[in-house]
């Protein structure tokens, strides 16, 4: 069973900047496809399934974003995800864009969620079947702050690009 799961993705010119530096925004945009296309193959749902099936989903409730290194147009990016906390109601996913050896990080973005009832509007503790499907996907991560995990990504792109 593969706990981080990525795919291949090419940066489009439409989505940088004059100087052809993929837009900020963007970043997000291509990592949270990419989160949503992994949670289809690799988990077997998509979150409008999902939803209609148990009228619970995830809702975002905080965006963590490292912009580490610039992504050029017309190149091609592995943007990985992976779930890092899990506790009754919120999980934290982290997803990396790396280039397209892997051995660069470009962007880290921490996604923090929380399980929702759409009917009655409120939180719920995520029920203890999902909850165990989950928690096969879980790996921990040694940082458990933000600020760290940037910190440690920076340092190791500074040794993999010799700076």
């Amino acid at each position: 069973m593969n706990k981080e799961v990525s795919t291949t993705v090419k940066i489009r010119f439409s989505d940088c900047d004059p100087i052809g530096h993929l837009n900020n925004v963007k970043y997000l945009e291509y990592m949270l496809n990419a989160r949503e296309d992994h949670v289809e193959e690799f988990y077997g749902f998509t979150y409008e399934e999902y939803l209609k099936r148990t009228g619970c989903v995830w809702i975002a409730i905080q965006n963590e974003i490292a912009y580490l290194k610039e992504v050029k147009a017309n190149t091609k990016v592995i943007i990985s995800s992976k779930t890092i906390e899990m506790s009754d109601r919120v999980s934290k996913v982290e997803i990396l864009m790396k280039s397209e050896d892997e051995k660069t990080i470009n962007a880290v973005l921490w996604i923090t969620v929380i399980y929702f009832n759409m009917r009655t509007r409120q939180s719920e503790v995520l029920p203890p079947d999902e909850k165990a499907f989950f928690d096969k996907y879980l790996i921990e991560v040694e940082e458990k702050e933000f600020k760290d995990r940037v910190f440690h990504f920076r340092k190791q792109n500074k040794i993999i690009n010799g700076n």
